[in-house]
C-alpha cells in the first residue's frame, strides 16, 4: 500500500505541477578553490542517487507551472555527511513534492570537501551554497519567482550546509567576483531537517565534522561551524524537524539551534517525532513523522 500511496503522489506531481526543468553551472569555468583537473564525477544509483567527488556544482532548477506559483522558492541542500549527496531522496524528490504545491525546487549539487581538487575544502560548500541563493535571485523575474521569499531546506549534513548558510551568509573568501556577487546569499527562511548543528563533542556527528574540517580541527573551527554558536537576530525564521530515536544525529542539535533562535528572537518553530530514525526523507509509512510535510507547509503559508 506504501508503494502505492507514493506512486500516486508522484503521478499528481506529474499531472498538476508541470515542472519546468532547467539544470546551470554554478560558476563559470573552474570554480572557486578548485584546481583544474582530471577528476570525475561519481554516481551510483541503487535504492536511491548517490554523488560524490562533484566537479562541477549545478543548480536543478524545478518550477512549478504558473497557475499555481506562489512565488517562493526552496533551495535544497541534500545531506551524504559531506561525504556524498543523496540526491534525488533529499533533492530531486522534494522539488517535485514542492512543485505540486506551487512552490520552485532547486536541488543543489554542492562541492564536497573530500575531494582532492579543492584548495581550501572547508570553505567550498558554504561558498556553493551562496552562489546558489545569488543565483535564484538573479533569475526570479524569468522563474516567476519573488526574490524575498527564497529559503533553503537542509537534510543532516545539508541542513548543516544551510545553517550555516543561515548564520554566516556574509562570509567572504578571496576570489574574483562578479555581478552576481552583489546580490544578498541571505535566506529568507531556513527549513532543516534531522540537521547536523553542532561540531562541538556532545552533539556532533564526526563523519560530518571530520569530511568537512579534518580529524584534528582547532577549536576556532569547531566553533565556527556550530552554528549554534553563530546565530544572531538576523538568522532567518527556522523550521525544526528530527526524530528522537535518530541515533546517526543526535536531537540535540536541533535542541541547540532552537535554543540559539529563541534567545536571540529569531522565529523559528520545532517538530520532534517520538520515532522515525535518521534520513526519514519524506516519511512515508513511518509513522507520525509522515506528517511532517503538511505541518511544513502551514508554517510556510504564514510566513
Amino acid at each position: 500500500m506504501n508503494n502505492l500511496v507514493f506512486t500516486l503522489i508522484f503521478a499528481l506531481m506529474a499531472t498538476f505541477a508541470q515542472a519546468q526543468v532547467t539544470t546551470l553551472p554554478l560558476w563559470e569555468g573552474t570554480p572557486p578553490l578548485q584546481n583544474a583537473s582530471d577528476l570525475k564525477e561519481e554516481v551510483v544509483t541503487q535504492d536511491i542517487i548517490r554523488i560524490a567527488n562533484v566537479q562541477t556544482p549545478t543548480i536543478e532548477v524545478y518550477l512549478p507551472s504558473k497557475q499555481i506559483a506562489t512565488g517562493q522558492a526552496v533551495v535544497i541542500f541534500p545531506g551524504g555527511g559531506y561525504g556524498i549527496l543523496a540526491y534525488d531522496k533529499e533533492g530531486t524528490d522534494f522539488a517535485k513534492w514542492l512543485n505540486a504545491n506551487g512552490i520552485a525546487g532547486i536541488v543543489v549539487k554542492y562541492r564536497l570537501p573530500i575531494s582532492k581538487s579543492l584548495t581550501d575544502p572547508k570553505e567550498v560548500p558554504l561558498m556553493d551554497a551562496q552562489r546558489a541563493i545569488r543565483l535564484v535571485r538573479q533569475n526570479a523575474a524569468q522563474w516567476n519567482i519573488d526574490p524575498a521569499k527564497v529559503g533553503v531546506l537542509g537534510f543532516s549534513a545539508g541542513g548543516h550546509l544551510a545553517s550555516t548558510l543561515s548564520t554566516q551568509y556574509k562570509h567572504e573568501v578571496e576570489r574574483p567576483k562578479d555581478a552576481i556577487d552583489a546580490l544578498s546569499a541571505r535566506p529568507d527562511f531556513s527549513i532543516l531537517a534531522y540537521p547536523v548543528i553542532s561540531f562541538r563533542d556532545a552533539a556532533v556527528h564526526s563523519g560530518s565534522r571530520k569530511n568537512l574540517i579534518g580529524e584534528n580541527a582547532s577549536q576556532e573551527l569547531m566553533d565556527r561551524f556550530s552554528g549554534e554558536l553563530n546565530v544572531n537576530p538576523e538568522t532567518p525564521p527556522t523550521f525544526l524537524v528530527h526524530a528522537q530515536d535518530d541515533k546517526g544525529v543526535p536531537i540535540e542539535n536541533s535542541l541547540l539551534y532552537y535554543t540559539a533562535l529563541h534567545k536571540n528572537g529569531v522565529t523559528a518553530s520545532l517538530h520532534i517525532y517520538p520515532t522515525g530514525g535518521h534520513g526519514f526523507g519524506f516519511g512515508i509509512g513511518n509513522g507520525s513523522v509522515s506528517t511532517w510535510r503538511d505541518v511544513l507547509l502551514a508554517w510556510m503559508g504564514d510566513l
